[in-house]
């Protein structure tokens, strides 16, 4: 996640993202935590247990995930 990334909107992923996975590789060292992979697909969205990050899942699932 951006450092300049608000926590209260959700980010939104698209399927070169997964199997998404936080934190996302980009997150600032201070914002980092065990990397916990997320389901997005299944209901098009998640919420990570660790920090609280919402993804949404934006876009054309890939093959093998309908």
């Amino acid at each position: 996640m951006p450092e300049n990334q608000d926590k209260t909107q959700p980010i939104a992923v698209t399927a070169k993202e997964l199997p998404l996975h936080c934190p996302m590789p980009d997150a600032p060292l201070w914002a980092r935590h065990p990397r916990v992979f997320l389901d997005v697909t299944a209901e098009g969205q998640a919420t990570c247990p660790y920090c609280g990050a919402k993804y949404v899942f934006s876009g054309e699932l890939p093959k093998g995930h309908h």
